[in-house]
């Protein structure tokens, strides 16, 4: 019987993780509950950071892993294609659910659509409205063939409609990475501890302290624009303590383009890229987050702590205009003017946008049992 196949659920990179855990919950909660595979493609194969993730999240183990590994992007989409259709054929498939945008999202809701496989995006109609993105090429071609698209904001409608998708195929259910955040807050590790745990001494952010997280190869694979951004931060830090946790591709371009030693100041406390709980504690302590990140945008709207993004354009606008983020590009002016106003005035206050509550997961869940219900008892009675 159709119930009994599994829904494929994909994984590929960090934020996945952190998207998929409470629908995997959910779905195993669901009465009745839904099965499941868990596909990781290993787009993302820090074997360290995964297991560390997977247990801080407490993921289940992957069912099946892909180890596709790093590469281009059209040969890392192409191999993840050529690894995930057997996993179609040996398993079946009721759905195959994707989350967000990288390149694992769009690979296996391509051969998902191909196969006649119902495919389900979570966290659909984002847009930057800037091609340039791969993530955004990612998003707009997994929602055109996606039969239910999930939306973290009702302005999303707007966007997938505008690119000739039935507005039946959409349901707003919020956002699972608030499910997420949620559900951990209290497992988060304060900042101090982390620092002590790291042979930094905690007392150089009694004070307060902002946190740095910077890796989009917009702003560190161009040296003119790394510069800028490092020699901003460096001021930045004269002001307020900062923690950097460092992405290895950041890292690796700063120390080749000689821009080191600014970051050798007190005023600097420099990390490795860290878990889950541990960042979630250093932005929950922060007076102020400067990132690129997209997913730390939602974070800090949902945690109450302001927030400076460094892009030109964000695909979550909802977090500019009712949460705590900023958009300052990489104009060291606006930089610092965004920071001397949060130090100041205490930054923008916000609110949680609507939904993002807790129970995403759960809406999920109901809603795909009963579209998934509903679909199969017309295929039976289908001529």
């Amino acid at each position: 019987m159709s119930a009994d196949r599994p829904v494929i659920c994909v994984v590929g990179a960090r934020p996945n993780y952190m998207k998929m855990a409470p629908i995997l919950r959910a779905f195993a909660r669901h009465d009745p509950p839904i099965p499941t595979l868990l596909v990781h493609t290993g787009q993302h194969y820090d074997t360290a950071m995964n297991d560390r993730l997977f247990a801080d999240l407490e993921l289940p183990q992957p069912d099946v892993n892909l180890e596709v590994g790093s590469a281009s992007h059209a040969v890392q989409t192409a191999e993840v294609m050529k690894r995930f259709e057997p996993i179609i054929d040996t398993h079946g498939a009721r759905a195959v659910l994707v989350v967000g945008d990288v390149n694992s999202t769009l690979a296996c809701a391509l051969v998902a659509s191909k196969r006649h496989v119902p495919v389900v995006h979570v966290e659909s109609g984002l847009r930057s409205g800037d091609r340039r993105m791969p993530e955004e090429i990612n998003r707009v071609l997994t929602d055109q063939v996606s039969d239910v698209l999930y939306t973290t904001e009702r302005s999303a409608l707007d966007n997938i409609v505008r690119e000739g998708i039935a507005a039946s195929r959409v349901e707003f259910v919020g956002n699972v990475m608030i499910d997420t955040l949620l559900a951990n807050r209290k497992k988060a590790v304060p900042a101090d501890r982390l620092l002590a745990e790291a042979g930094l001494d905690p007392a150089r952010i009694e004070s307060g302290y902002g946190v740095v997280t910077l890796h989009r190869p917009s702003n560190v694979d161009h040296p003119a624009v790394l510069t800028r951004l490092i020699e901003t931060l460096h001021e930045v830090s004269r002001r307020l303590p900062l923690i950097f946790a460092m992405h290895p591709r950041t890292r690796k371009n700063i120390e080749t383009h000689g821009l080191a030693h600014l970051l050798d100041s007190p005023g600097f406390l420099v990390l490795p890229p860290q878990g889950y709980l541990e960042m979630m504690g250093l932005m929950a302590g922060a007076r102020v987050v400067l990132t690129d990140s997209g997913g730390m945008q939602e974070e800090t709207t949902a945690l109450g702590v302001p927030c400076l993004t460094m892009r030109e354009n964000t695909e979550r606008p909802i977090t500019v205009e009712q949460g705590t983020n900023t958009m300052v590009g990489v104009d060291a002016r606006a930089i610092l003017d965004g920071v001397d106003a949060i130090l100041t005035g205490g930054g923008k206050g916000g609110r949680v946008p609507e939904l993002w509550d807790g129970r995403a997961a759960e809406r999920i869940a109901a809603h795909l049992h009963r579209w998934l219900t509903a679909r199969e008892q017309d295929e039976v009675v289908a001529p």
